[in-house]
């Protein structure tokens, strides 16, 4: 019983999270209890009529043999008052019985005393009886009865003084109540049965269920793992069924999947690889094509020739050469090599700096606290301010605008910078994916100054802080990039 009882619990307490074993436990108690529902059923039915039945002949049988035994053929007249109590002492002598006998009058109806049987009766039912034995089943003050009527036939009377030759009426209350006992008995005892068989096809339910389950759950948990990136995980195969066909057919698609990543891997690995040692080789190269060009260029326009070849082809690899690093700067981020090198930076001085450096002070308008120390590196904060002020001269209008200092948020924590322009703002099918790499915002354009990658970069030395990037138009026009740096381990996104 202790061993039922731990198998029971732990698996009601599991119930309220196995959708599935819940429908399955259900369905199977369901068809349990119907079946034994409908058997107890049909068992009290046929009890129940088998013993009325048996209850209703016997009465019925004992009327009329006692009638056919005390009322002659020939009855002398008046011996109707000793014929009366001869039927009544032969009839009302058995255990749950009254008997009554009534005289036959032609001017009056032969109906008991009230209180002469257990239940009381009715004109049509005395009416009924004078023509042959007659029954019915009653129930009175809660307690069944069965009420037989009858009367002797073909008895010879005599003509001038019928009344005096002519045999009673007999009315007999017999008591069901032991009937009624014993089928309330057999009631509680179908009770007691289907009450044993609900928790039996319980067990079972959970039994059965159990063994259906424990596959599907092996299952999911091997699809979470799969999900969660461990490609090596297979399942047991056991048995011949559908469920091990299923988890051969799992089995088989790990496989196919894991050899499939595992190439894609691969060559990825190897594109990774190939734009980083190309893009190193040509760092080299295009450092001295920069210098020659630069060189070429400022003799041409010394010469006061202004030779726009020379001009193009120094535009052109200075281009060149800043995608190069830029492709550098991407395959470090894809190979997981950035780092981060970490110092206290006073935020209004590092704009300043960033933007000076590229001769865009008087161009772009900085608000923010000239206190503001954030913790970051200073390196990847240029690269990203620099992309976004860039970004928005760019492909906006003036004026474009810089704000920094604390979100507005005080428990955020962190710094934020919001770089905003009145230009045509963000297209609808490139709001989306601005952000991804070599998207550009005049996509129309087979040319264009930009690379394609410079908010890609922008944005992943903000994740590599742990901050946000994000793009959006302003309300009065134009493209707004918030970006969102914490100044500390742990602060909470604004």
């Amino acid at each position: 019983m202790r061993s039922l009882l731990r198998f029971v619990a732990p698996g009601m307490r599991r119930l309220r999270f196995t959708g599935l074993r819940v429908r399955l436990a259900a369905a199977f108690t369901a068809v349990a209890l119907l079946a034994s529902v409908l058997a107890s059923g049909i068992s009290y039915v046929l009890l129940r009529r088998v013993m009325l039945q048996r209850a209703q002949d016997a009465v019925i049988n004992d009327v009329r043999t006692t009638l056919a035994q005390h009322v002659p053929p020939d009855l002398p007249p008046d011996t109707e008052p000793l014929v009366s109590a001869a039927l009544v002492d032969a009839l009302g002598s058995a255990r749950g019985r009254r008997a009554v006998a009534v005289p036959v009058r032609p001017d009056r109806a032969g109906l008991p005393a009230p209180d002469a049987l257990d239940v009381p009766v009715t004109a049509e039912f005395a009416r009924r009886a004078a023509r042959g034995v007659v029954f019915q089943r009653v129930e009175w003050h809660g307690t069944p009865y069965l009420l037989v009527g009858a009367r002797v036939a073909g008895v010879r009377t005599s003509p001038e003084e019928p009344w005096r030759t002519t045999p009673p009426m007999v009315f007999v209350s017999a008591s069901l109540r032991r009937e009624a006992a014993d089928l309330w008995l057999f009631t509680r005892t179908l009770l007691i049965a289907d009450a044993a068989a609900l928790a039996a096809a319980l067990v079972l339910a959970l039994l059965a269920t159990g063994g259906v389950l424990r596959p599907v759950r092996r299952l999911g948990a091997a699809a979470r793992a799969l999900g969660e990136g461990r490609l090596d995980t297979r399942v047991r195969v056991q048995g011949r069924d559908e469920l091990a066909d299923l988890a051969s057919t799992f089995n088989r698609t790990a496989e196919a999947l894991e050899r499939t990543v595992t190439e894609l891997r691969a060559m990825e690995a190897a594109s990774r690889r190939f734009v980083a040692d190309v893009s190193h080789e040509l760092r080299t190269p295009l450092t001295s094509m920069i210098a020659m060009t630069d060189v070429l260029a400022e003799e041409a326009a010394e010469g006061g020739g202004g030779d726009a070849a020379t001009r193009l082809v120094a535009d052109e690899t200075r281009r060149l050469g800043a995608l190069v690093e830029h492709l550098i700067e991407i395959s470090r981020f894809d190979a997981g090599a950035a780092a981060l090198v970490l110092d206290d930076v006073n935020v209004a001085d590092a704009v300043g700096a960033t933007l000076k450096a590229r001769g865009w002070q008087e161009e772009v308008a900085v608000e923010g606290p000239a206190d503001l120390f954030v913790r970051l590196d200073p390196r990847r904060f240029d690269v990203i301010v620099a992309n976004l002020a860039g970004n928005a001269l760019k492909h906006g209008r003036p004026p474009v605008s810089l704000r920094f200092g604390r979100p507005e948020r005080e428990d955020a924590g962190g710094m934020r910078v919001v770089v905003a322009d009145r230009g045509p703002g963000l297209p609808p099918d490139v709001a989306a994916v601005v952000f991804d790499r070599f998207v550009k915002a005049e996509a129309a354009r087979s040319r264009s100054e930009g690379s394609g990658l410079g908010l890609s970069i922008a944005r992943e030395n903000a994740l590599l802080h742990g901050g946000t990037l994000e793009a959006a138009n302003g309300p009065e026009g134009g493209a707004v990039f918030t970006l969102w740096l914490p100044d500390a381990e742990g602060d909470e996104r604004p």
